[in-house]
């Protein structure tokens, strides 16, 4: 009996070594994700063909996992910037300035007075507070007086420099004597004096021989905003009026408009002379100046 049951067991061990042989070594991932056919081919393949097998599907690519990196917000592009607009350069304008009103002309008492009478109408022109016109007689002879003690003159007459002390000292002033050797630059000077000052200018006429007063003017632009403003017009009051000179031309009617052409008829050069030796030629202008 004992040696039957030694090779019994001896039996079962070597049964139970060919099932360990017969049966492949399979992961627990591959069991369960092997196809059919797979698993039941593998049930005839050696261990080292099952290894392979195993290895083939370790290395099955995995489904793409999503990135974690936030895909960037594109940057809006600017509108484009508008360029500046710049305004357009101011165009002159017609323009006018008159001083005259009703009652300030005054007419020379006689031939030789016509700088104190000049000086009177500058009051008038110029005192709008209703404190009284000068137009007295009397007057006119006492401020030709005043002018010829100021002047320097070999007729022994009242001249520019005289005209222009007393307007200064009558309160008027200051006024200033000025020659200008360009006529438009003369006229200009004159209209931006009256602009600037709201005063009328003394218009040495008849090649120094006579006084004028301009009291405004019109021109194509306002002096004090163009340079290059030009002069169309200029009012002016000869005291002279209504009889005029015989060489120099008629007197204009008070408060006339003249162009610039009919002003330089009279209105001309005045040469250097014995009281005026300081100054060069050109046209004569009593001139205001700025307080």
């Amino acid at each position: 009996m004992t040696g039957a049951r030694l090779r019994l067991l001896a039996w079962l061990v070597a049964f139970a070594g060919f099932l360990t042989a017969c049966v492949p070594v399979v992961g627990i991932q591959e069991a369960a994700t092997a196809p059919a056919s797979t698993a039941a081919a593998s049930e005839e393949a050696s261990p080292a063909t099952a290894s392979a097998a195993a290895g083939t599907a370790l290395a099955a690519p995995q489904a793409p996992i999503a990135s974690a990196t936030p895909t960037p917000t594109p940057t809006p592009t600017p509108a484009p910037t508008q360029a500046p607009a710049f305004a357009a350069a101011p165009v002159p304008q017609p323009f006018t300035l008159n001083l005259y009103r009703e009652g300030d002309f005054v007419p020379q008492y006689t031939f030789d007075w016509c700088v104190a009478a000049s000086i009177q109408m500058a009051h008038n022109l110029i005192d709008d507070t209703g404190g009284g016109t000068w137009a007295d007689r009397a007057q006119q002879g006492e401020l030709w007086e005043m002018a010829r003690a100021r002047s320097s003159d070999s007729f022994n007459g009242a001249n520019p420099f005289g005209w222009a002390q007393v307007l200064t000292e009558s309160g008027m002033g200051p006024y200033r004597v000025v020659s200008i050797g360009d006529y438009g630059e003369a006229v200009k000077t004159a209209a931006r004096a009256i602009t600037e000052t709201g005063r009328p200018v003394g218009l040495v006429m008849w090649s120094g021989r006579h006084a004028w007063v301009m009291s405004g003017f019109e021109s194509l632009g306002d002096p004090r905003q163009f340079a290059d403003f030009s002069v169309t017009g200029i009012r002016v009051l000869d005291p002279l009026y209504p009889y005029g000179s015989g060489q120099w031309g008629p007197s204009p009617v008070p408060n006339s408009m003249l162009t610039p052409e009919e002003l330089a008829t009279q209105f001309v050069v005045r040469e250097p002379r014995r009281w005026s030796s300081s100054l060069p030629a050109g046209y004569l202008l009593v001139l205001p100046a700025a307080s």
